[in-house]
């Protein structure tokens, strides 16, 4: 649809929006969670796990060997010591725990299988044996054969959360939406100031088609985790997808702070500033944004927009231009490159973009 010829000023918020062609660099919540750490970074790796775990083979010197060896990246050698210390401690399942975590991070199932297994064995109530065992079937894709063991490690720790947090991922993988969302209420309740139970609601959350609890969610991630650049992105960016725009500046603007150097964060504050009536500030950020990164075609278009505006006809003149340079196919820069063309009196010109843009689709496919 043809914009009218009038200042930027008086265009609704839902048509500026049409200008930003794939806000965010098509950032859907989907793709934007993605990004984020999965579940299984949530909890301890089960090698930590075990480690915290009270028993005196522990502390014997082959434990601290493998220990070393680990930390070299050394996990064939560890595993050797791992089964060495078994032998010297046959009724401890602690280190059974230690040699099926170990064979786990080798990907050697059948051992850590077996390992675990004789852990929960010696020591019936040894969460961490279960823990282990839930991870050997998640490794694998077995999601339905996890579960039972997370539920074990819910008895014998009620006030775990990690556990419910991976349940919320198994049952989201096996397509059980709402029981995925119910684990993951659980896990914030039980852990509200850990930001990645909140990622795990969202995720819930969006998989039920609950944008507004979706992006809630993610509220609660980034106001838990303020120094986190990734929330914060995640958080505005998802703002923008949903057509919230005022209610990604905050989140972006911090962002901005602890990324200056991050081209897209400064374009897509900017971007909010300018659908938002805040041309000046947009300014700042936009212009920064075309130095990060001179071809990042979006930018220069939004810049456009803000000077526009601001009824800065030369400098508008002048960002629409680079804007269609790199964007030859899109309709929209042209539109407005005529407009602002027109308002210079360059009547030549603006008939030369006007059809430009007129032998243009109205959308283009491909995203900006």
């Amino acid at each position: 649809m043809r914009l009218p010829a009038f200042p930027l000023l008086y265009v609704a918020p839902l048509l500026l929006l049409a200008t930003f062609n794939a806000a965010a660099e098509d950032a859907s919540i989907d793709k934007l969670l993605s990004k984020l750490p999965p579940p299984e970074k949530i909890g301890k790796p089960p090698v930590e796990h075990v480690l915290a775990q009270p028993d005196p083979a522990l502390k014997d010197a082959i434990a601290k060997q493998a220990v070393q060896q680990l930390r070299a990246n050394n996990a064939p050698v560890a595993l050797n010591l791992a089964r060495k210390l078994t032998q010297r401690y046959p009724r401890s399942a602690a280190s059974q725990a230690f040699r099926g975590a170990i064979a786990l991070r080798l990907r050697q199932f059948g051992e850590a299988s077996a390992a675990f297994n004789a852990a929960a064995q010696l020591q019936p109530r040894l969460a961490v044996a279960p823990y282990g065992l839930a991870f050997v079937e998640g490794a694998q894709g077995h999601y339905a054969a996890a579960i039972p063991y997370l539920q074990r490690v819910i008895q014998l720790e009620p006030k775990a959360f990690a556990p419910y947090c991976l349940l919320s991922d198994c049952e989201y993988r096996l397509g059980h939406r709402e029981q995925s969302a119910e684990y993951a209420r659980k896990a914030t309740a039980l852990a509200p100031s850990n930001a990645y139970t909140w990622i795990q609601l969202a995720r819930a959350e969006k998989a039920l088609g609950h944008t507004d609890a979706t992006l809630n969610a993610l509220s609660k991630a980034a106001e838990v985790s303020p120094d986190s650049a990734a929330m914060l992105t995640t958080i505005g960016y998802s703002y923008i997808n949903t057509n919230h725009v005022s209610m990604a500046i905050p989140p972006l603007a911090r962002a901005a702070r602890l990324l200056p150097s991050n081209y897209l964060v400064q374009a897509q504050l900017g971007y909010c500033l300018v659908v938002t009536g805040q041309p000046d500030a947009a300014i700042s950020y936009l212009r920064k944004a075309t130095h990060l990164s001179a071809n990042y075609a979006p930018a220069w278009e939004h810049l456009g927009l803000a000077y526009e505006k601001k009824g800065s006809h030369s400098d508008a003149i002048k960002a629409f231009e680079r804007a269609t340079q790199l964007m030859p196919n899109r309709r929209l820069p042209w539109q407005h490159l005529a407009d602002e063309y027109r308002a210079v009196g360059r009547s030549g010109d603006a008939q030369r973009a006007d059809a430009r843009a007129q032998s243009l689709p109205a959308t283009v496919g491909k995203k900006a």
